[in-house]
């Protein structure tokens, strides 16, 4: 009996330190790896990837909504057919009222205020016993023939007349703030509201009766804005700063004819013209060349 009791204890024994054992043997590999430097970094990374997937799949499973349905991020931004950003516009340059400049030449220049006095003296228009400031660029063919006359801008039409004095008028207001005036035409093809492009063929040039010692030719301004001051449409025309050399002759010519009035003694005439030519107030020259009124007839 003895031997038997003392039998089962040692297999008791024997069972209880063997399970004792892979317990230890357990919690003592947990510590080893835990003890390592790498493990916690990528525990958080794990963790880190399954909140994120979890995200993703509760919104939807990475499709944006639109008016056609669903669709993935990768068509999406892949998708040749999607309307693109609009780019802001290149800014537009002026070009010059006719097809082909080289058919054309400026017969008279735009009156400058610090100019030499000759070159004023040339840039004045003479009507009846009054001399005012020429506040565009003329332009004509050496043969007296029409020419196409181009918008040299792109805007709406905003004035189409016929004037008593320089005959048929249009004027275009643009995007920029500039009115671009077109005057002696001899047809036009465009109607007040228009919207024209440049390049676009306007009018025919024509002859008028404020300049009708130039026969066929255009006369062309720009202005700032509807009731502006005229500036010299050179500056947009030519913004290297050259000039046109075909002017020199004609122009040359016109300080010939004034030179001849002041030899056939008309003293008065010339101190009207210095008058006239000294004022800054361009916008009056404007008014008259413009309204078609005589007023210092």
């Amino acid at each position: 009996m003895d031997n038997q009791k003392k039998n089962e204890q040692e297999t008791k024994g024997t069972r209880e330190s063997q399970e004792a054992v892979p317990a230890e043997a357990t919690a003592f590999s947990w510590r080893r790896l835990f003890s390592k430097k790498w493990v916690f970094p990528a525990v958080y990374m794990a963790a880190a990837a399954l909140i994120l997937t979890l995200v993703w799949v509760y919104q939807g499973g990475g499709t944006v909504e639109d008016a056609g349905g669903k669709q993935s991020v990768t068509e999406t931004v892949m998708n040749p057919g999607q309307e693109a950003v609009p780019v802001a516009a290149p800014v537009e340059t002026m070009q010059w009222p006719v097809k082909e400049r080289g058919e054309v030449e400026q017969i008279m220049s735009f009156y400058e205020d610090k100019a030499a006095d000759n070159i004023k003296q040339a840039a004045l228009v003479e009507y009846g016993d009054t001399f005012t400031p020429h506040l565009g660029v003329d332009l004509a063919r050496q043969d007296d023939k029409e020419f196409d006359v181009l918008a040299a801008l792109s805007g709406k039409v905003s004035l189409v007349e016929k004037n008593p004095l320089v005959g048929y008028q249009v004027e275009i207001t643009h995007p920029n703030g500039l009115v671009t005036v077109y005057q002696s035409l001899g047809g036009v093809n465009v109607q007040k509201g228009a919207d024209v492009k440049k390049g676009d063929v306007i009018a025919k040039a024509g002859r008028n009766e404020l300049e009708k010692d130039h026969g066929t030719h255009l006369h062309f301004e720009v202005r700032q804005g509807a009731s502006g001051a005229s500036v010299n449409p050179e500056q947009f025309l030519n913004p290297a700063g050259t000039t046109a050399s075909t002017g020199t002759t004609s122009t040359t010519g016109t300080t010939d004819t004034t030179g001849t009035a002041d030899a056939a003694g008309t003293t008065g005439t010339t101190g009207a013209a210095a008058q006239t030519g000294g004022t800054t107030g361009q916008a009056t020259g404007a008014s008259t060349q413009t309204s078609g009124t005589a007023a210092k007839k």
